[in-house]
């Protein structure tokens, strides 16, 4: 029976016990970011008396009900795994194989996509079974989003010991980092062997993370899935005075005269000035402008620059795209076209070499998903490398299954030795990307 009530530093928790594994669901890593802590870094929470209750999944972060009929048939179409929105979000889920808290268990955090706009850390191709099967504790985690995460502005550096402003989401990130390192060993995982993990956004988080001085040595690996590398497109260096002028450009909207006043004001009513402020931005092709931006503090330097200088993270990294990825359209990939993400992949594990750092580990999702012509679409790869392909609506296949467990295998070796190839088993042979023929792995049927 794995352990299914355990003490942190800050209270006992009670999970939920299932066969072989326990999740612990909606747990909190810092205090409410409401009222005045509002657009601050996040603080520290307070013990709690008794036992809290983590059998249910938190609130999501506050974001838009946006129309996306293909993503919201592929991964929110089962309202089950629906959960309210609220600015009382900071939460984190754990599912645990351990049996008792000396068992040090290697430890994967999850960091979901979503554009920084949406998403959450239980959307319905989450899961920790599979990971905790093959001995691995895994962490998904809730951020702040879009406004409530990415907003940067005079007034709000200047309130700031650090000068800065606008990366509220990151340093989220960071505090549930830090409350894992500190609190994983009572759910049987070891603080030492930490694997950062995300998707899209959630990897371009993870590029973040370990670009910056702030996370210090409190992961040992990182696993970046179509949204990490060198000049892939998606991490353009965005600079605090330019995330300050599209700040200004919102807070015009809102019609506050003052911080005070910006932070009175209902979400409904900053969500109202947001859905003008985002249509004058997409007037001017801006993009995407609610997003980490170079503030000296938690992003000391250009993403790129760090890269070129060797200031990453010497760690072992596995990183890769999808055929059908964005930034490369269907015929183009059929025709061989690679897409930036791609060459963004390789570039980096270049860069790794070249800094005297292991080369990564690079992969190329080709799967095309049954069911209609989205092919390997961006976030096909979730379904199988976290083993959730029975939720997806698609008529999957013995050969869809068998994919699903050769990634789950290369991706559990990596969580734990930081090397995708595993002693005995049937997979075949995934070599670094380095020197002559960077070497990148095919997945599919």
């Amino acid at each position: 029976m794995a352990v299914d009530r355990v003490r942190t530093e800050y209270g006992e928790v009670q999970g939920v016990s299932k066969d072989t594994y326990s999740v612990f669901r909606g747990i909190p890593y810092a205090k409410a970011p409401v009222g005045e802590l509002r657009w601050q870094q996040p603080q520290p929470l307070e013990a709690w008396e008794g036992v809290y209750s983590a059998e249910k999944f938190s609130c999501k972060s506050m974001q838009e009900i946006r129309e996306m009929p293909f993503y919201d048939k592929e991964f929110y179409s089962e309202k089950s795994y629906d959960v309210p929105c609220s600015e009382d979000s900071l939460y984190l889920n754990i599912w645990t194989p351990a049996k008792s808290g000396d068992e040090k268990l290697p430890v994967a955090v999850w960091i979901h996509g979503g554009a920084f706009m949406g998403g959450y850390g239980s959307e319905m191709e989450f899961d920790g079974e599979r990971f905790c099967e093959n001995g691995i504790i895994l962490v998904t985690i809730n951020y702040r989003l879009n406004l409530f995460g990415f907003l940067a502005h005079p007034w709000l550096s200047a309130e700031s010991e650090k000068g800065g402003s606008g990366n509220y989401g990151i340093m989220d990130q960071i505090a549930a980092l830090q409350w894992v390192s500190r609190n994983i060993r009572a759910f049987g995982g070891d603080p030492e062997a930490i694997t950062v993990m995300g998707q899209s956004a959630g990897a371009m988080s993870v590029q973040t993370l370990v670009s910056s001085p702030l996370t210090e040595n409190m992961m040992s690996k990182a696993v970046m899935q179509s949204g990490g590398g060198y000049n892939n497109g998606m991490n353009d260096d965005l600079s605090l005075e330019e995330a300050m002028t599209y700040g200004e450009a919102f807070v015009k909207q809102t019609g506050a005269k003052n911080l005070q006043e910006l932070r009175e004001m209902s979400a409904e009513e900053l969500y109202v000035a947001f859905g003008r402020f985002m249509g004058e931005m997409m007037q001017q092709g801006a993009g995407l402008v609610m997003r980490p931006n170079v503030d000296g503090y938690v992003l000391p330097e250009g993403y790129d620059r760090q890269i070129e200088q060797g200031k990453i993270k010497k760690i072992p990294y596995l990183i890769g795209s999808n055929y059908n990825d964005i930034f490369v359209e269907k015929k183009d990939a059929d025709a061989g076209v690679k897409s930036r993400l791609y060459q963004g992949c390789v570039d980096w594990s270049r860069f790794l070499e070249q800094a005297g750092a292991d080369p990564a580990y690079v992969y190329y999702f080709k799967r095309q998903l049954p069911g209609d012509d989205a092919g390997a679409f961006h976030s096909a790869e979730l379904w199988y490398m976290f083993g959730t392909l029975s939720r997806c609506w698609r008529p999957m296949t013995e050969e869809d299954f068998a994919l699903s467990e050769r990634m789950i295998a290369y991706w559990s070796n990596f969580i734990k030795t930081g090397n995708p190839n595993g002693d005995g088993e049937d997979l075949a042979e995934w070599k670094p990307c380095k020197g002559e023929g960077e070497f990148v792995l095919e997945l599919d049927v």
